[in-house]
C-alpha cells in the first residue's frame, strides 16, 4: 500500500504565504513525477503544479512567479510554497504522485486526501 499525506494547509489574509507538505510511503520503490492539484467548489480539478524526478517543473499560468514545489527524494516527500497569496487560490489542495511499487513493474498515481487553502480578502 502507498499513502500520500498532506499538511500545511490553513487559513491567511491576502498577500500572505503557506508552505504545503505531502510525504509519500509505504511500499515505494521509485516516484516518477509529483505534484499538486487544486479544485474550488464549482470548479474541475486543476494542476497547480509538478516536478519530475530530475526536478524539472511545470507551473499553471496562474500561478507562475508566486509559488515553487520542490521535492525531497530522501524523505519522498513535495512541497508548495505559495506566496502571495490571493482569494482566487481557495481550493482544496491535493497530492499527486506516479509511484512504481515494490515488485510491481507498472507506474500508479495516488492522490492524496486533500488539504484546505483559504485566502480572506
Amino acid at each position: 500500500q502507498v499513502q500520500l499525506v498532506e499538511s500545511g494547509g490553513g487559513l491567511v489574509q491576502a498577500g500572505g504565504s503557506l508552505r504545503l507538505s505531502c510525504a509519500a510511503s509505504g511500499s515505494i520503490f521509485s516516484i516518477d513525477v509529483m505534484g499538486w492539484y487544486r479544485q474550488a467548489p464549482g470548479n474541475e480539478r486543476e494542476l497547480v503544479a509538478h516536478i519530475t524526478s530530475g526536478d524539472s517543473t511545470n507551473y499553471a499560468d496562474a500561478v507562475k512567479g508566486r509559488f515553487t514545489i520542490s521535492r525531497d527524494n530522501a524523505k519522498n516527500t513535495v512541497y508548495l510554497q505559495m506566496n502571495y497569496l490571493n482569494p482566487a487560490d481557495t481550493a482544496v489542495y491535493y497530492c499527486h504522485a506516479i509511484i512504481v511499487r515494490v515488485g510491481a513493474p507498472n507506474k500508479y498515481q495516488y492522490w492524496g486526501q486533500g488539504t484546505q487553502v483559504t485566502v480572506s480578502s
